[in-house]
């Protein structure tokens, strides 16, 4: 195998690792490659645990029937059943445009409660995955508001809670029912806090209900038209703790 001399060549080797598309040399060249480099080991974890994670979200529809056979007369070439399957290929796909595409994660739901939580968890996780957990890093609040100004409707409302322990990380746009949502970064020692706001015209003022979803615990209420999402691996009483006080300070505003 030729050296990789180039990120990007060493990311396209990875992805062929990660779909059991190499042969057995080139895969010890590549493990030995990983072991040996603490960046590319560190970033095919992170390609390992987005492949995972769109595999658990595609949908296992198939291929429709006679297209594989038709790219395969139009390139001309023969039927194989050496390579890669269709559901492989489509998540090798799905896995380089979430890498493409910052820390905004794409989510088309049904609206349900159980769809919503899914989507929030899901671009909480891709955050974390992601080279910044914010499209906007900063801790100043009069900062992170304005970005959000001209990208969605309205933006939100955003508080300074770095005295409790919770300092602002700064914010980004997550995509939910296929329109963009502003999602609010913070942080509690070294754990990272997702505050989705989904705009709900009819919602009224709700208490907060906690859940835990893929490992993550999950805070939901209703306030000021919109439902907010507290995503975060902190423990139920610092995330209650967090979503308290910022409910306090926003009534202050």
């Amino acid at each position: 195998m030729t050296p990789a001399t180039t990120p990007e060549e060493s990311k396209l080797l990875l992805h062929a690792y990660l779909d059991g598309e190499l042969d057995p040399a080139n895969a010890l060249e590549i493990e030995r490659r990983i072991a040996a480099d603490p960046a590319l080991a560190e970033e095919y974890r992170r390609l390992e645990a987005l492949q995972r994670l769109v595999r658990e979200k595609l949908p296992p529809d198939a291929a429709p029937q006679g297209l594989r056979a038709r790219i395969e007369a139009s390139v001309g070439g023969a039927p194989s059943h050496a390579g890669p399957s269709w559901r492989a290929l489509a998540a090798s796909i799905a896995i380089t445009a979430v890498v493409a595409s910052g820390a905004t994660w794409l989510v088309r739901g049904t609206g349900s409660e159980d769809t919503l939580r899914d989507a929030v968890v899901a671009a909480h996780i891709r955050s974390l995955m992601a080279p910044q957990p914010a499209d906007i890093v900063s801790s100043d609040q009069h900062t992170v508001k304005p970005w959000f100004n001209g990208r969605i409707p309205e933006a939100p409302r955003v508080v300074d809670l770095s005295k409790q322990d919770f300092p602002l990380v700064g914010g980004r746009l997550d995509v939910v029912r296929r329109r963009p949502v502003a999602t609010l970064v913070y942080r509690h020692r070294k754990h990272l806090i997702s505050l989705t706001a989904v705009p709900e015209a009819d919602s009224k003022i709700s208490p907060a209900t906690a859940r835990t979803s893929d490992g993550y615990n999950v805070i939901r209420w209703d306030e000021n038209g919109m439902t907010y999402w507290a995503v975060s691996d902190l423990g139920t009483a610092d995330l209650s703790n967090f979503v308290d006080l910022f409910r306090a300070a926003v009534r202050e505003l």
